[in-house]
């Protein structure tokens, strides 16, 4: 019988299927995606909201638990060689596939080695044009040695490995179904939620499966019986709903409600205390503005320009009126304090203004002409710009601000038309070698990672070093070495590592995540 007939025949099954109602005589999880969704394909989870969803319907062999160590999924239990280039994986044989017609069973097929042998060749078709295809891009080979053995071999020994493996983009696809085109707007999964109804730009239902394969004690997750999300746009709109009860939760300190729920100090105003319960933790991501060390840009060779103006803002007190001290000011360096098990060493810079003027004088002294200073940014980060064009103005400098849509914006910093520009970056996996990765020079040719142009020999000898390294201990002391010479030279502004914000109702129980920002809904429940 023909595959896409089929597939056919079963969207009309889950469309009968699709009758969860929104009564209270279901446990069912409320929450709003402003920024929407355009697929539910993991192989384009590149986005937050695209993650959050994926995350429900899909399994990928280990996971990267609330601590943020490498804990097994549906690979039981691993073996890395010693020379640190094979990886054998040992699979759990209690995992299906979500139950759908093309299976003819009735909870599903079992995950088998070979599944992942496909979905990391889907991963890798060119055809598929997947933005998550270079997590594959250090492996040599994969096979499957039978059905319960998945084995990968790397082409070079790479520690952080497992971590990748850990993403979305590394969850397993049917091969049934992975290849119909509609296959990200009705995906099947093998994880705790299924789909069940999706009404593009208004509402999309996941509802529980009853075959998941893990367990709390002798329960069966999940608990919830189904995830509803909604895509307003307007925060201030999706504020107001939570408030109302509509929404479970909401994530992110959005101007429009900070200072109606939080003081200066960061803390929950005391009338929302008794509807509210407030959660804030440390985020893998640093907030910074980058020099561009190529080319004619006047950043360049002028490292007294470049120390100047880390020394010039006050990052202590950006923090405290620009974002209600929800966050933490990157005084350390590029890669997140929590990141580090021994960061204290680590000292970046502070707000210095006699050290500002000082290095101001130093590049006057040694002949530097100074133009005008642009930064370059986007709408949602203005008022932090005109924050920093203030410091420097202060200490004489002469900025502007230049503001473009996101995308022209990164384009121009992908193809090095700006000399001084903002930029974030969130771990991809959460190890210190995904931000230092972002200085090493092979990296301004192979992927355009390195937006700075930043080139140093013995930072690159250390990175190399550093990714063979086996032992986590000597690993990060490499990497602090790194760190050093990124501050000594002054290559960026780092200026707060953010926080994990989420506001939640009384009713939620055991709502999880961890500092990669991730939605655990595995063990949530919801009292009445």
């Amino acid at each position: 019988m023909d595959m896409k007939f089929i597939y056919k025949l079963s969207l009309i099954f889950l469309f009968i299927q699709c009758s969860v109602p929104d009564t209270d005589n279901y446990d069912i999880l409320h929450y709003n995606e402003s920024d929407g969704i355009s697929t539910l394909d993991p192989a384009f989870a590149k986005d937050k909201s695209t993650i959050w969803a994926t995350s429900q319907i899909f399994s990928s062999l280990v996971r990267i638990d609330d601590s943020l160590n490498i804990s097994p999924l549906i690979a039981s239990d691993w073996l890395i060689s010693s020379d640190g280039k094979e990886y054998t994986f040992n699979l759990r044989t209690d995992v299906y596939f979500h139950n759908h017609p093309v299976f003819f069973e009735d909870q599903g097929r079992r995950v088998v080695a070979s599944d992942f042998v496909y979905s990391f060749n889907r991963l890798l078709d060119p055809q598929l044009a997947s933005p998550g295809s270079w997590v594959l891009d250090n492996v040599d080979t994969f096979y499957a040695e039978n059905d319960s053995v998945f084995k990968i071999i790397l082409h070079k020994p790479f520690s952080p490995f497992l971590s990748i493996l850990g993403m979305q983009y590394c969850s397993v696809v049917p091969k049934e179904l992975a290849d119909v085109s509609s296959f990200g707007e009705s995906p099947i999964g093998t994880g705790p939620f299924m789909y069940q109804y999706w009404k593009y730009g208004s509402k999309l239902v996941l509802r529980k499966n009853p075959h998941y394969f893990e367990f709390d004690n002798d329960n069966r997750l999940p608990y919830l019986d189904a995830v509803a999300i909604t895509f307003i746009k307007d925060k201030q709109s999706e504020f107001l709903s939570f408030l109302q009860g509509d929404l479970d939760f909401i994530s992110g300190l959005d101007a429009s409600y900070k200072d109606e729920l939080l003081d200066l100090n960061g803390e929950l105003k005391s009338k929302y205390r008794n509807q509210i319960n407030f959660e804030s933790i440390n985020f893998l991501n640093t907030e910074y503005f980058g020099f561009l060390m190529d080319g004619d840009s006047p950043f360049k060779k002028n490292i007294y320009l470049r120390k100047a103006i880390n020394y010039a803002i006050n990052r202590e007190q950006m923090i405290k009126y620009l974002r209600n001290n929800i966050g933490t000011p990157a005084n350390n360096g590029i890669v997140p304090i929590s990141m580090y098990s021994n960061n204290s060493k680590l000292n970046g810079y502070k707000y210095d203004i006699e050290k500002a003027k000082y290095y101001l004088y130093k590049s006057d002294s040694m002949g530097y002409e100074i133009p005008p200073i642009t930064i370059n940014t986007t709408d949602n980060y203005l008022d932090l710009c005109e924050y920093i064009q203030n410091q420097l103005n202060s200490i004489g400098l002469n900025v502007n601000i230049e503001v473009n849509p996101s995308s022209t914006h990164r384009d121009m910093v992908a193809k090095s038309k700006i000399d001084f520009f903002r930029a974030s970056w969130i771990a991809d996996y959460p190890d210190p070698e995904n931000y230092l990765s972002l200085f090493y020079s092979r990296n301004n040719w192979n992927n355009g990672l390195n937006k700075t142009h930043f080139s140093n020999d013995e930072f690159d000898d250390l990175y190399e070093t550093s990714i063979i390294e086996k032992d986590p201990k000597k690993r990060e002391l490499l990497y602090l070495k790194m760190e050093r010479i990124i501050i000594d030279k002054s290559i960026v502004v780092p200026l707060y590592y953010d926080q994990i914000v989420r506001f939640y109702n009384h009713q939620l129980i055991d709502i999880r995540t961890n500092s990669q920002n991730h939605l655990n809904l595995l063990r949530v429940r919801k009292i009445k």
